[in-house]
């Protein structure tokens, strides 16, 4: 796989949870490439799909078929040792929770300090993890809430400290899920512009999980999942560096067999209910209309 197809290349993805009495398809033949350097959102309801892909890329779960390349990897063929280091050097991670992003009885120096220990950042000194740990706190605003510990903190104030763990690895991509679930909107926003600050000055390529579609205005590019597949991206009109990006252009996606998916509004608009549409192609243009309405 050629590296510079994206740093993030999914091809038929396909996850499949099984119990004793159930089988569930989380992803039906994903097709997804994310390049080097991008921020991009992935949005869809509860259920589409879009927490599983991010576990996969993070390498906490394994896809049951197609093709999932990270940064050159293929994470199909990666040993337990291979994969433990990709965690710890290629990735980052930040839950929506922040119990699980922080430890309660360090201050927020040692909380992103520690990671540094057992990642590819291990052969540095001690004075140079502090330094890296404080460079961070500057970088998200709390440069004087080093020594503080959790319960020192309000919640916008723990997650930014989150944020600055995430890139205590010195990852190459950022994982977020749900990152401002927890957090009201002067919080989300300002949390978002961390994102952009992070991508922006560091070239991490940022990819944040959300159900909150208000964050399609934040971010350049917006990938929609449903059933398991990609439906729609958007994509910004204009953008200016550090600012919140307020118009995009949506986009449907083709996958590989020709199949699109038609956005749930679109079908309610058109009252489309069954399982038939009726198809013409007008000069450069398709046309699809309700069977009783031609």
């Amino acid at each position: 796989m050629d590296s510079e197809q994206g740093i993030i290349v999914c091809e038929g993805l396909v996850k499949i949870y099984k119990t004793k009495d159930l089988e569930v398809l989380a992803l039906q033949g994903l097709d997804l490439t994310i390049k080097r350097g991008e921020l991009t959102a992935i949005i869809g309801n509860s259920g589409s799909g879009k927490s599983t892909l991010l576990n996969m890329l993070g390498g906490l779960d394994t896809p049951s078929a197609g093709k999932l390349f990270v940064d050159g990897r293929d994470l199909f063929k990666l040993t337990g040792a291979e994969l433990s280091d990709y965690k710890r050097s290629t990735v980052g991670f930040i839950w929506q929770n922040n119990a699980r992003n922080l430890i309660p009885y360090l201050n927020a120096l040692d909380n992103i300090c520690l990671p540094t220990r057992f990642s590819g950042s291990g052969k540095m000194t001690e004075k140079e993890r502090k330094a890296w740990a404080m460079q961070l706190l500057d970088m998200v605003d709390l440069g004087n809430k080093a020594q503080k510990r959790l319960g020192e903190l309000s919640g916008g104030e723990q997650q930014r400290v989150a944020l600055a763990i995430a890139l205590s690895n010195k990852p190459k991509i950022l994982l977020a899920d749900e990152p401002t679930g927890s957090v009201d909107a002067a919080n989300c926003v300002n949390i978002m512009n961390i994102f952009r600050k992070f991508n922006e000055e560091l070239g991490i390529t940022v990819v944040i999980v959300t159900h909150d579609r208000t964050l399609t205005k934040l971010v350049n590019r917006v990938v929609s999942i449903r059933d398991g597949k990609v439906s729609s991206e958007f994509l910004a009109r204009e953008e200016t560096s550090g600012a919140v990006v307020l118009s995009h252009d949506e986009f449907a996606v083709l996958d590989r067999a020709g199949r699109v998916q038609i956005p749930e509004d679109y079908l309610k608009k058109l009252k489309l209910t069954g399982n038939t549409v009726r198809l013409a192609l007008d000069n450069d243009r398709v046309l699809l209309s309700a069977p009783e309405s031609a």
